[in-house]
């Protein structure tokens, strides 16, 4: 299992994708594969320079402030 990890000031490393099921109980999203995870990333950056390139968004995330990480469920190896 991989997951995406952003870089936040307070808490360092951390995976802020979240995947909410049918009775709203929230759990950290994963991948299968670490190119999974790379598509899944790509494919947020791209949504992300959408909307900064229309207007949406004042500033854009660059792709160093993620990272794709091998774990173990919830809990990173």
């Amino acid at each position: 299992m991989f997951e995406v990890q952003q870089i936040t000031i307070c808490d360092g490393w951390v995976n802020t994708w979240i995947n909410w099921d049918d009775n709203g109980n929230a759990t950290p999203e994963t991948f299968k594969s670490f190119d999974d995870a790379v598509i899944a990333l790509d494919e947020y950056l791209s949504d992300i320079e959408w909307e900064y390139k229309n207007g949406n968004l004042d500033s854009i995330y660059d792709r160093s402030e993620f990272r794709i990480v091998k774990c173990d469920g919830e809990k990173n190896v």
